[in-house]
C-alpha cells in the first residue's frame, strides 16, 4: 500500500488515486422530469451524470432546444449559486425565449459558435477557468451545446469563401478530437455537458433505423444517448406543449432500450415533473388502468385529475415505491 502511495506522489496529480480513495457515489443532476430520470440513471430521484456527456438526438422539431432549456432551468432553480454555459450553433435562443422558459437570466451565458475548432476552444479555456479556481470557490455549473450538427469547420468556411463546392472530410475527425479533449476535463472539474444533435433515416436499412449525425466522436463521447420522437399536445385548438417519446440508445447507467413518455410545455413550466408516473405504477403492478381510470385510496380517478393535483395522490410512500419500480425497469443489474 505504501508503495501505491508513493507511485500516485511521484507521478499524479490531484485527480490520480488509488481506487479505494476515490468516490463511489455517481452524482446526479435532476432534469425535472420523475419519469426521464429514472429512464437516464434508474431511479426518479437520479437523472443525467453531474459530469458526463448526455447526448439529446432527434429529427427537426422534436423540442431539443426546449428540452434542454427545461433542464438548464430546473439546474438552476435546484443551485440558486449555480450558471450554466449554453453554447449555441443555430442563433435560437434569445431574451424573449429564456424569459418565457422562466430562466434566470443573470446566471446564463449564451455563447455562439461557428465552428467545431471555435467550440473546442472556447469550452476548454472555460473548463479551464473553472479547474483554476479553487475548489471551496466553485459554483455548481453545467454546458450546453445546441446543437452539434449546426457546428461547420474552418476548412468548410474557406472553402465556400472560395465557392469551392467540396466536401470537409476532417469534419468527422475535428469532431473527434474535441470531445476527446472535453471528455476527461469536464470529468475532473464535475460539470456535465448536454449535447444536442440531429438524426437521420439510414438509407437500405433492413428496418427502418435512425443515426446520429456528425460521425463517431459524439457516439463514443457520451454516456448517455437519448433519441427523441414527439406527437404535439393541445389543449382546445391551442398547441401547448410536446408528448416527448425518449428511448434510451446508449447509456452506462441504465438499461439501453427502454423508452418512456414525457411531457414537455412550451411555457414556463418546461417537463412535467410528474407525467408517465401513471404508467409507470402501471407497469409495476400498484395499480390498473380502466379506461382512463386509476383507483387511488379505493377511488377511481381520472388520470388528468390526478396529474392537475399531483401531489396530493403521489404521497411520499407512492413515490419510494415507484423508485423501486423505476430501479426493476431501467436500472442496471435488474430484471
Amino acid at each position: 500500500m505504501d508503495f501505491l502511495k508513493e507511485i500516485v506522489k511521484e507521478i499524479g496529480d490531484e485527480y490520480t488515486q488509488v481506487a479505494a480513495d476515490i468516490n463511489g457515489e455517481e452524482q446526479f443532476i435532476d432534469t425535472g422530469s420523475y419519469i426521464f430520470n429514472g429512464l437516464v440513471s434508474g431511479s426518479i430521484y437520479g437523472g443525467v451524470s453531474s459530469n458526463k456527456i448526455t447526448a439529446i438526438a432527434g429529427e427537426s422539431s422534436t423540442g431539443k432546444t426546449f428540452f434542454s432549456l427545461a433542464v438548464v432551468k430546473n439546474f438552476l432553480d435546484n443551485n440558486p449559486d449555480g450558471y450554466c454555459l449554453y453554447f449555441d450553433t443555430e442563433a435560437a435562443v434569445n431574451k424573449g425565449l429564456l424569459e418565457s422558459r422562466g430562466i434566470d437570466l443573470n446566471r446564463l451565458v449564451v455563447v455562439n459558435v461557428v465552428t467545431i475548432e471555435e467550440f473546442r476552444s472556447k469550452a476548454l479555456r472555460a473548463v479551464d477557468i473553472y479547474l483554476r479556481t479553487p475548489i471551496e470557490n466553485r459554483k455548481p455549473c453545467m454546458f450546453v451545446l445546441d446543437s452539434l450538427g449546426m457546428l461547420s469547420t474552418e476548412k468548410e468556411i474557406r472553402d465556400a469563401l472560395d465557392d469551392k463546392q467540396v466536401r470537409d472530410m476532417t469534419k468527422s475527425q475535428l469532431v473527434k478530437g474535441a470531445f476527446r479533449m472535453l471528455t476527461l476535463k469536464l470529468g475532473q472539474a464535475n460539470i456535465p455537458l448536454i449535447v444536442t444533435n440531429h438524426t437521420y433515416d439510414v438509407i437500405g436499412s433492413y428496418v427502418p433505423t435512425k443515426e446520429m449525425g456528425g460521425g463517431s466522436g459524439l457516439k463514443y463521447a457520451a454516456s448517455t444517448i437519448i433519441y427523441l420522437s414527439k406527437k404535439k399536445e393541445k389543449d382546445g385548438k391551442e398547441v401547448i406543449g410536446n408528448i416527448i417519446k425518449a428511448k434510451t440508445h446508449k447509456s452506462r447507467l441504465s438499461k439501453e432500450n427502454q423508452q418512456v413518455e414525457i411531457r414537455l410545455y412550451y411555457d414556463e413550466r418546461g417537463l412535467d415533473r410528474y407525467y408517465g408516473l401513471l404508467e409507470l405504477g402501471e407497469l409495476g403492478g400498484m395499480w390498473k388502468n380502466v379506461a382512463g381510470r386509476y383507483e387511488f385510496n379505493g377511488k377511481k380517478i381520472y388520470a388528468k385529475e390526478i396529474l392537475r393535483n399531483p401531489q396530493e395522490y403521489f404521497t411520499d410512500d407512492i413515490m419510494e415505491k415507484l423508485d423501486k419500480v423505476s430501479q426493476q425497469y431501467f436500472a442496471y443489474g435488474t430484471n
